[in-house]
């Protein structure tokens, strides 16, 4: 399952929106270990095309080593398909390259309807995943450690 902030996925939905007709792509960092995404890194599409995403090589290299610096990995990878459901394409499942990566998809094809969803993609098997938006990361889990000590 993804667990990703409200925020997030505002800035993913309003950078596939702005981009479009083309496809939008970028990256979610996390501090490693964590598996929760936290730093919104909107990537160049170099293809600028309306039906395939590439990052521009530069920019990538650059959030390579600030990852590195960081202590961070990928969490989440994203883009927008234009004119399609948000459904991983060959393509998409031949690129994937991060086994432990959400590969994140929104569809811009209905200006007033947002359709994102999330996959695991390893060894060309995609996976759909639930998504759960949350306000904050504290506060998000639930169970029996959520209840306040009565003292």
């Amino acid at each position: 399952m993804l667990q990703i902030r409200r925020d997030l996925v505002d800035e993913i939905v309003a950078h596939a929106r702005r981009d479009h007709p083309d496809e939008a792509c970028g990256v979610i960092a996390g501090p490693e270990d964590t598996r929760l995404p936290e730093r919104f890194v909107p990537m160049t599409n170099a293809a600028r095309s309306p039906t395939f995403y590439q990052f521009d090589s530069m920019e990538q290299i650059r959030l390579k080593r600030e990852m590195d610096a960081n202590g961070e990995e990928p969490v989440v990878i994203y883009h927008s398909h234009t004119a399609t459901e948000a459904y991983p394409s060959r393509t998409d499942i031949q690129l994937a390259q991060e086994p432990d990566a959400h590969y994140v998809l929104v569809s811009t094809r209905h200006a007033d309807e947002t359709e994102l969803r999330s996959y695991r993609i390893l060894d060309g098997v995609v996976t759909e995943e639930p998504v759960e938006v949350v306000e904050s990361y504290l506060f998000s889990h639930t169970g029996a450690d959520d209840v306040p000590d009565r003292g």
